[in-house]
């Protein structure tokens, strides 16, 4: 991970995304969508990440995130994404999933890994960018919430379950955001 992409301020809001091996779309399941939504759930309670904003797209992952005081955002990206490939794999294998060869990606995927054992999910890294200004925090924050209408998966941004739009529209959301000033 180049410097650009590190984590250098414990206590900053970062962008960041987390992408599927290949883009393959795999959050068309709704089973494979909800662990990521239970698992963030989970890194909200447990762990202390704190997200601001984030959607949930067919292939990849985009939050605008921070980490509570005393905890490691690198940490919790990193058990988060080591559980939910596990997750996922073995969720895969138990429903009646139309794609036989996903499992087949992501297996070759982790044998051109050297750290991953049987199945890799997830691309390495996580690509965090520290928000710095206001203008990019916008910047960002649109970006996360138009993803799904630019994809033509809604035509509005609140429209989209698995994103924070709602949230920011005054509704109720997936998850529990801190709003952004």
């Amino acid at each position: 991970m180049g410097f650009k992409y590190k984590v250098t301020d414990d206590n900053g809001i970062y962008f960041i995304t987390t992408t599927v091996i290949g883009w393959i779309d795999i959050f068309t399941r709704k089973e494979l969508a909800e662990i990521i939504i239970d698992s963030l759930k989970y890194c909200q309670k447990e762990k202390g990440l704190i997200i601001y904003a984030w959607c949930l797209m067919p292939s990849h992952l985009h939050m605008l995130v921070s980490a509570e005081q005393g905890k490691n955002l690198s940490d919790i990206i990193r058990d988060f994404k080591k559980f939910t490939s596990k997750r996922i794999t073995s969720t895969i294998q138990e429903i009646n999933e139309s794609r036989n060869w996903l499992m087949d990606k992501f297996s070759f995927a982790a044998r051109t890994h050297a750290k991953t054992e049987n199945f890799k999910v997830w691309q390495d890294g996580f690509h965090p960018i520290l928000v710095e200004t206001n203008l990019f925090k916008e910047q960002k924050l649109n970006y996360i919430h138009q993803n799904p209408v630019a994809a033509g998966l809604v035509s509005e941004p609140q429209y989209y379950n698995y994103s924070s739009a709602i949230n920011y529209c005054g509704g109720l959301g997936l998850l529990e955001v801190v709003f952004l000033d």
